[in-house]
């Protein structure tokens, strides 16, 4: 069953058809799939010290999905032949809940460790996705996606994050 690679939703986000997704997709064109890597992302208890008692993200959904796809269209380029899914949460998500969900399949784990790796760096990087925390004693809006699309130092930032 295909799922949707790139999506933004206020549903509740899992892992496991999305790297089935990857890894029969690749089967599918390359049986020499050896590796799927796996993110999750966690909404925290504590940040900074602060108890957190939820978090609202907020999107501009359109653009997030777009970029979204144009971080798959990265990883294809830095590294061919690996199928990759990104899930993004939205709206009010209580503490333990998965914000995002990340899987990369490829012939080798290290192409898809870093694919995984860097995806969530371009996706705090570059995705217009806004994090507002709630707190015991207080807010705040969490500082989104910061830099340019097409500015190659910070692409360059995150490729030796993945690659470390």
């Amino acid at each position: 069953m295909s799922v949707t690679r790139f999506l933004v939703t206020e549903s509740p986000l899992a892992i496991e058809p999305l790297a089935a997704d990857v890894e029969t997709s690749l089967r599918g064109v390359d049986p020499g799939c050896g590796a799927v890597c796996t993110f999750i992302g966690y909404v925290r208890a504590t940040h900074q010290g602060r108890r957190v008692q939820h978090l609202e993200y907020e999107a501009f959904v359109p653009l997030a999905v777009k970029s979204l796809e144009r971080i798959d269209r990265e990883v294809q380029a830095d590294w061919p032949g690996t199928a990759l899914a990104i899930h993004h949460r939205i709206g009010r998500l209580a503490i333990g809940e998965a914000s995002v969900v990340i899987a990369a399949a490829s012939a080798h784990r290290a192409q898809a460790f870093a694919a995984c790796r860097y995806a969530i760096e371009r996706i705090k990087q570059i995705t217009p996705i806004w994090k507002h925390e709630f707190f015991e004693d207080g807010q705040a809006w969490v500082e989104g996606a910061t830099a340019d699309v097409e500015d190659e130092a910070a692409r360059e930032r995150a490729r030796a994050v993945a690659c470390a």
